[in-house]
Formats: structure tokens, C-alpha cells, sequence
């Protein structure tokens, strides 16, 4: 058994091309770029999340990059769905940044004008709030993202609609920031995946995987019995979430994402034993977990596992054979 690498973070080998959701300014290009190892392949942005996963799929990238969880409107549904029901795609690392949300308009245009709110549908949905105090009344359209909403709020030239994005699109349209942070919560941040069609990061020490149950039956008592499955071994979930199967009305699966990799032995045995007992379990990846913290936990638990290698091989040198 060899340890796991400190704080290196891998890509699958032979990549070169990347997708992302764009046009150019999109939160999504921010993550990518944030990312050193990403910002140096061929990126080629797409105009819908379903066009980066697909593109991913078939084979016409070596990796896609889509937003999958928001801290204020929670999951994105899309980017759950095709991964869970319809592709296979296997994670290779999430990215989390911090949004902050802007309304954009014409040069020249005034807050009191805007008649109409255009954004991705994740976006609009963080502001709620300050549409309904700030521009009641107007008519809130969506968009395939952030940038697309800027760039057409730029070619209309019409002062009465906004567009709700990043400073960068204001800057890369030429828009003016008619007003700035107009998301309803402090501290959003938006999670992003890395998705590629096979392979495994290696484990660093401190991961995160993802898996979606499907239920044997629907009956008193099974999602206790899934999640005793975890609890017996103590992995600890960070998130748990339910989605429609769409095969029926009440049939619900359940989208997991546990501390571990499946490397190790612990969570091996608990989807070992969750495949065996429940009607499926389809694996979505094991991956680096993001934070600042990560590295620093990266680089302690390689600390801990030598010493606790070194205690136990002293251990086993005292076995008489």
C-alpha cells in the first residue's frame, strides 16, 4: 500500500480540450481560469450546460466544466439530471468561487428604466429580492447564462432591459453596472464539476464522492436503511438530495456525496454493500473536495497516514511467522 499524493491535482491523460459554459464572462469561465491546469488546454465554450455535458459525452472535448450547486438556489438541475439518468460521465474534481451578481445595462441606462430582466434562470432566481423591491413590475426573461444575457442586452441597446452577470461583462459588452451585488444573501458561491468519460483521480487525502441510489421499494423505512449503510461505517455526508427517477410520479432516487474516496476501503465496503441491497447504484466519481482548506487537509492526513503506516508495519515486525 503506497500513500496518497499530498495536494496534486491531476487530469486525465492526453487531455487537450476543454468545454465550458460561455460566451466569454460567465462564472464559468472564472472557474475555469481559477484553475491553472484548466486555463492551459484548448477551452471551447458552448451556449447551454446540456451542450457541455453532451460535447463531453460524445467524445468532442476530453473534459467539460458545468455548474451543479449554488449556496443560495441549491442544485442545478440540469447538470444533476444528465449525470445521474442520461451520460456517462465520472467527476474529476469540483471547483467552488464565490458569486457575486451584478445588473447591467446600456451606457446611459437608469435603474428606474429597466422594464425587463434577462439572465440564466439559476441567476435571476438568486435575486428575487431585489427584483421584487427594487423593479416591480418588470419582466424577468431567461438566458443560457450570465454572458449570453450581457451580450444581448449590448447588441439591442435597449435601456429599459438588464441583464444580470458579472463586473468582467460589463467590462467585455461595454455595459454600464446600474447597480452592484444585487444577489439577495452574502457569501453566494456556486460548486463546480469536471467531467470526463472514464477514469479516477487518484485519492489525495482528502476527497469527496458521488453516487445516486435508486430504492429497492418504496416502502417505510428505506432511505434509513441507505443511510445506515453510511453511518455504521461513520462516513459522514455532505449533502443529500432526492430527484424524480422519470419513471413515474413518486418514484425518487437519492443523490449522495460522502466524505472518501472509493479507493478506500471503508467506503468500497459501504457501496459494496449498498449495490448488493438496494435496486442500483450508479457511481458519478470520487474527486478532489475544493476549499481553501484542501491542500493544507491534503497534506496533514499524508502526514497521519505515514505515521499510522509506520505504527502499524512496527505492529506487524513483531509477529512471530
Amino acid at each position: 500500500m503506497t500513500a496518497p499524493a499530498a495536494s496534486e491535482l491531476s487530469l486525465p491523460t492526453g487531455a487537450r480540450t476543454i468545454a465550458y459554459l460561455g460566451p466569454a464572462a460567465t462564472f464559468n469561465q472564472q472557474a475555469l481560469l481559477s484553475q491553472p491546469d484548466l486555463a492551459a488546454l484548448d477551452a471551447r465554450p458552448l451556449p447551454t450546460i446540456g451542450d457541455v455535458l453532451a460535447a463531453t459525452a460524445a467524445g468532442d472535448v476530453d473534459l467539460g466544466l458545468v455548474p451543479i450547486e449554488n449556496a443560495i438556489e441549491g442544485s442545478v438541475t440540469v447538470t444533476l439530471d444528465m449525470l445521474a439518468f442520461e451520460l456517462d460521465l465520472l467527476i474529476q474534481r469540483e471547483i467552488v468561487i464565490d458569486v457575486s451578481l451584478n445588473l447591467l445595462g446600456v451606457r446611459g441606462a437608469r435603474l428606474e428604466d429597466v422594464r425587463e430582466v434577462t439572465s440564466i434562470g439559476v441567476a435571476t432566481a438568486q435575486c428575487r429580492r431585489f427584483i421584487i423591491e427594487h423593479l416591480p413590475g418588470a419582466v424577468v426573461t431567461a438566458a443560457n447564462s450570465t454572458a449570453e444575457a450581457a451580450q444581448r442586452v449590448a447588441k439591442d441597446g435597449d435601456p429599459s432591459v438588464a441583464a444580470i452577470g458579472t463586473a468582467l461583462a460589463a467590462e467585455v459588452y461595454g455595459l454600464d453596472v446600474l447597480a452592484p451585488e444585487v444577489e439577495d444573501h452574502p457569501g453566494n458561491q456556486t460548486r463546480f464539476v469536471l467531467v470526463a468519460r472514464e477514469g479516477v483521480p487518484a485519492p489525495t487525502g482528502h476527497d469527496k464522492s458521488t453516487v445516486v441510489v435508486f430504492q429497492r421499494a418504496d416502502v417505510p423505512g428505506s432511505l434509513l436503511s441507505i443511510l445506515q449503510e453510511f453511518a455504521a461505517r461513520a462516513i459522514n455526508l455532505s449533502k443529500l438530495e432526492s430527484r424524480p427517477t422519470k419513471r413515474g410520479l413518486g418514484d425518487y432516487c437519492f443523490i449522495i456525496d460522502l466524505e472518501g474516496h472509493v479507493d478506500d476501503e471503508l467506503v468500497a465496503d459501504c457501496l459494496r454493500d449498498l449495490r448488493s441491497k438496494q435496486a442500483d447504484v450508479r457511481f458519478l466519481g470520487s474527486y478532489p473536495a475544493a476549499g481553501d482548506h484542501g491542500p493544507a487537509l491534503r497534506r496533514e492526513n499524508v502526514a497521519a497516514w505515514k505515521a499510522a503506516e509506520e505504527w502499524v508495519a512496527a505492529l506487524r515486525g513483531q509477529v512471530r511467522h
